[in-house]
């Protein structure tokens, strides 16, 4: 059979609740709206994990935190964890990737083939959170409120070098792969940082949202002393108390961000067009690995069950499925077991490895009641927080909180706990009894502590005394590139060019 190329598209901390059905209308994303009119729109996608290693690892995996042990941004991906670049590798795919995935450890790679970039996040320990030392900042690397309070407009910043680079080499790549000279399928993952905070965005992108109506959360900001107990964990870890958030730096952070939307949509319409310009099809898949609560609540960022934090927007377009809009809950777990699925391998070597569903089925028109499960264990919790959403219903639960219900579809901002409700008791008993099915949280917790406290050890004692480092450094040989002397130039000059003879 031949099989398929895939461009998977992911993005960084983009909240899925501006992806109702693909871009809300008031986002200028013209590249965005348009890839959603030929693709499945998951409009309650939610991450395994609201931060940036566990849910990629997952992503890439199949499996929560609880199973791949990567709970926190400091904790090692196993080398023996098959992702979707090792199946699809194994099922003779080339595999390809260009920019962030946050792996932590000596393996950089994780099925890839190739890496195009470096990294933008760091792969050793140092990020480590220590649930002995409950309520400690590590001010060095902890958020804090500075992005929002700097929030604004910079021609050139860290992230946006990045990710001008992970664009670069993706459209790099693509020309290179339309020369032929591999004839195996491709999957190309290009994987940006943006919109993750800081927020701060490119002049040309600012100005598209001077007038926009959306530059004030929907929910202000509630009191410390009326936020629930995890809420209140994440104000202190954000050192909320250290800043003075006015109603101009709400709006200019929320302004920047969607200005970054904007950026990415660039950033996609010219891997979109390298693409189609050089005459190849793709299976094209978007997603992000978590959300951004951008104000709502006076909560930031993700780290939270909260849906601006937890939901993430995922769109695919393949020929086999019908384009169309999905409300049935889904994961990006599910997004190994769908990439295996639409690429033919066979689902009984990759089902064993995952604990997703592939996502061919509902994409055709059938349906799904498996409930999605979410799980946290890293900085700003002191013990794991686990989550399910089964139709209109989220269950969170935490060994030190009281747990909570909420009617999604009655109050989409959670503002009503139902968990002492009598007249949702049955939804309730269910949820309780499907986590009581999938969680052991004293273990979940003493696997967590035990992993923190090695990795502690280890990092300590790599920083002593000669520093060899894991981050992941993109060699290029110099003499296989442009024109040499061991190349015969007629052969270079054609198998370069694309197209050939025209």
């Amino acid at each position: 059979m031949t099989r398929p190329n895939i461009l998977v598209l992911m993005v960084d901390q983009l909240n899925g609740t501006l992806f109702p059905d693909g871009p809300a209308d008031w986002l200028h994303a013209p590249n965005l709206k348009k890839l959603a009119e030929r693709s499945v729109r998951f409009e309650n996608c939610y991450t395994a994990s609201p931060l940036c290693a566990p849910g990629r690892a997952s992503f890439m995996s199949g499996q929560l935190p609880s199973v791949t042990g990567v709970y926190d941004n400091a904790a090692e991906f196993p080398s023996d964890l098959p992702t979707y670049a090792h199946h699809l590798r194994r099922a003779g795919y080339q595999t390809c990737l260009s920019g962030k995935m946050h792996f932590v450890g000596p393996d950089q790679m994780h099925g890839f083939e190739e890496r195009l970039t470096t990294d933008i996040y760091p792969a050793d320990f140092g990020w480590t959170p220590d649930y002995r030392k409950p309520g400690e900042r590590i001010d060095w690397w902890y958020h804090n409120m500075g992005s929002v309070t700097g929030a604004g407009v910079a021609e050139i910043s860290n992230q946006m070098e990045y990710d001008d680079e992970v664009a670069f080499n993706a459209c790099q790549k693509i020309y290179d792969l339309a020369r032929g000279k591999d004839d195996r399928p491709w999957c190309l993952t290009a994987s940006f940082t943006h919109p993750h905070d800081p927020y701060v965005a490119r002049r040309k992108y600012w100005d598209l949202y001077e007038e926009c109506d959306h530059l004030l959360p929907e929910i202000g900001a509630i009191p410390y002393d009326d936020q629930d107990p995890h809420s209140k964990r994440i104000f202190d870890a954000n050192d909320w108390r250290s800043f003075d958030i006015s109603e101009d730096d709400i709006r200019r952070s929320r302004r920047a961000y969607f200005a970054n939307i904007s950026y990415l949509d660039d950033k996609i319409g010219d891997i979109l067009d390298t693409l189609e310009r050089t005459r190849q099809e793709a299976i094209i898949l978007f997603v992000s690995d978590h959300g951004d609560m951008l104000g709502e609540r006076g909560l930031w960022f993700k780290m939270t069950f909260y849906e601006g934090s937890a939901r993430v927007p995922m769109m695919i377009a393949a020929p086999s499925l019908t384009p169309g809009h999905v409300r049935t809950p889904v994961s990006n777990i599910d997004v190994c077991p769908t990439l295996c699925d639409l690429a033919g391998v066979s689902m009984d070597e990759v089902m064993p490895w995952t604990a997703g569903e592939s996502l061919v089925p509902l994409g055709r028109g059938g349906t799904r009641t498996a409930p999605v499960a979410m799980e946290y264990a890293a900085e700003a919790s002191q013990a794991p927080l686990v989550a399910l959403r089964s139709g209109r219903y989220k269950y969170t639960r935490c060994a030190l909180d009281p747990e909570q219900l909420f009617d999604l579809d009655a109050d989409p901002h959670e503002l009503e706990d139902l968990a002492g409700d009598p007249a949702h008791a049955d939804a309730l008993a269910e949820l309780r009894a499907e986590a009581d099915r999938r969680w052991d949280l004293s273990a979940f917790d003493a696997d967590v502590r035990k992993s923190q406290a090695r990795r502690w050890v280890v990092y300590e004692a790599l920083r002593n005394g000669a520093y060899y480092p894991w981050d992941y450094q993109p060699l290029r040989n110099a003499s296989e590139r442009f024109m040499r002397n061991h190349m015969d130039l007629n052969t270079v000059e054609d198998s370069q060019r694309f197209p050939r003879g025209e």
